[in-house]
């Protein structure tokens, strides 16, 4: 990480769950998003946090050019034995997702009804309950 760079993520270890927040609305940019994927990949392979709950409620914009990286950070908690969910995704941003057919290999997370923290502290409980090593989706990628 470059000396400029600076903390694009909040994360709350909630047990064994970490719980993260994008810091910025617009996830646009290339070395934004390189940033953003170097701090997720780093929680990973330099924390050992391997169930991840990403919560998308403070992103109003999302290239798709970042899709890439949360491919890659599923494929790492998978392989560590985690579990990777996306959690209160904006309608536009989960068509991205959906257009890009990232739906069926992601698990993903509209924004609740009742409120992002709402729905946020449901899914935390759920997913506390969950088998270790369930995925809701494919549980492994196809070859690239």
């Amino acid at each position: 990480m470059s000396k400029h760079s600076r903390q694009r993520l909040n994360v709350q270890n909630n047990g064994d769950v970490s719980v993260v927040r994008f810091t910025d609305k617009r996830i646009l940019d290339k070395p934004n998003i390189q940033e953003i994927g170097d701090q997720l990949f780093g929680l990973v392979d330099n924390l050992g946090r391997c169930k991840l709950l990403v919560d998308f409620s403070n992103v109003e914009y999302l290239s798709s050019a970042a899709l890439g990286k949360l491919i890659t950070l599923q494929k790492k908690v998978q392989a560590a034995g985690g579990w990777l969910v996306l959690c209160n995704v904006d309608a536009k941003i989960y068509e991205v997702f959906k257009t890009a057919k990232l739906d069926r290999i992601l698990e993903i997370h509209q924004k609740d009804e009742s409120g992002a923290e709402a729905g946020l502290a449901r899914l935390m409980a759920d997913l506390k309950a969950r088998p270790p090593g369930k995925q809701s989706k494919l549980s492994s990628f196809p070859d690239e």
